[in-house]
């Protein structure tokens, strides 16, 4: 029987592939996409279905499914600083991560160990190698902050190729990686975080009213950690197999990044460097009459969060993209803003 997308896709979503090969290692890994690009097989690189949304009829190729493991790390606190109580120094460790890995216990490995620079990652599904496509952030922070390298198999060139975290592209949700889609498939992330046990000054609000603190202050890595997954479970982002509210690819949509002027009255907004501002999905969503709940079938708007389209079960991928397009038409007339889908589309669009 053919593998179905569904059983590995966080939505649980998506038809059979017609073949499925499972690399445990980086070099299992080029070596079934590359095989596969010689006799012009499609191929879908697939780790943890966090951010996929696939097609009723499947994929009509190759599935390649990272399974690789390991994680590093090399402190250099010894040579270029020292933990110095709650503070950390310019002391810090190089940690390196198999694009398999499962991000959620590397962020909790992190906390433990005195690692600064992810705890606001906390909760974030998928995989470590899917975290540099998009520049995964949450609550403040992003990927790109810490990354160090990324090492990848490039099928353009068909080599190996490391790209420092200044050669990346990153912005807002967005890297070179996404960009050129399909291009890079990622063996290793590398990062570098400072040590110590407070955690990176803390710039969502949400968050510093949590903990306490004002924007920009401290609190210990752990209560930020706690903080952060109890904010998501809140808001149905931590997944539970029991609670379809989890039954999601994430945000389904970016928040917008447009001119102020087109910004709508009473929107909240979020001045960028290239002058753009950034307003909220969520907002627009919500105010355009689409809320919490939404939606009369098997896919619907989560009853936590109206960011997240949901299989509340036995839904189908028609059906959700549906509700994603009746969402998105309903946001352009009442604001002129086009929402711009957040997970990958294969087989499908919006």
């Amino acid at each position: 029987m053919a593998e179905r997308l569904s059983d590995h896709t966080t939505l649980r979503l998506g038809g059979p592939a017609r073949s499925w090969l499972r690399a445990t290692t980086s070099e299992e890994l080029v070596d079934a996409v590359r095989r596969c690009d010689e006799a012009g097989e499609p191929v879908l690189v697939l780790a943890g279905g966090s951010n996929l949304v696939v097609a009723d009829d499947g994929f009509d190729g190759t599935v390649v499914e990272v399974a690789t493991t390991g994680v590093a790390a090399d402190h250099d606190g010894d040579r270029h600083g020292h933990q110095d109580g709650d503070h950390a120094t310019c002391g810090g460790v190089v940690v390196t991560a198999a694009a398999g890995e499962s991000w959620e216990p590397l962020v909790e490995q992190a906390v433990e160990h005195g690692w600064m620079g992810l705890e606001a990652l906390s909760g974030v599904p998928g995989s470590v190698g899917a975290t540099p496509i998009q520049n995964v952030g949450a609550y403040g922070q992003e990927i790109s902050q810490t990354l160090a390298s990324v090492h990848v198999w490039d099928r353009k060139l068909r080599g190996l190729r490391t790209f420092a975290a200044a050669d990346c592209g990153f912005g807002y949700r967005t890297s070179r990686f996404k960009a050129d889609p399909g291009r890079h498939v990622v063996l290793e992330v590398t990062l570098r975080l400072r040590q110590g046990r407070l955690g990176a000054p803390v710039a969502y609000a949400e968050l510093a009213d949590a903990l306490g603190v004002e924007p920009g202050g401290q609190a210990p890595m752990s209560d930020v950690r706690a903080a952060v997954l109890d904010l998501r479970r809140r808001k149905g982002m931590v997944l539970d197999p029991d609670d379809h509210d989890t039954w999601s690819a994430g945000s389904f949509f970016t928040n917008p990044l447009i001119p102020a002027e087109h910004l709508p009255h009473g929107a909240p907004s979020w001045p960028q460097s290239s002058g753009l501002v950034k307003t909220s999905a969520a907002w627009l969503i919500e105010h355009a009459g689409f809320g919490r709940g939404y939606g009369s079938g098997a896919a619907r708007v989560s009853t936590k969060h109206t960011l997240a389209l949901t299989n509340r079960g036995g839904a189908t991928t028609a059906e959700l993209l549906e509700l994603a397009r009746e969402i998105r038409g309903g946001v352009r007339r009442r604001f002129g803003v086009t929402l711009v889908n957040e997970p990958v589309l294969v087989g499908c669009e919006v």
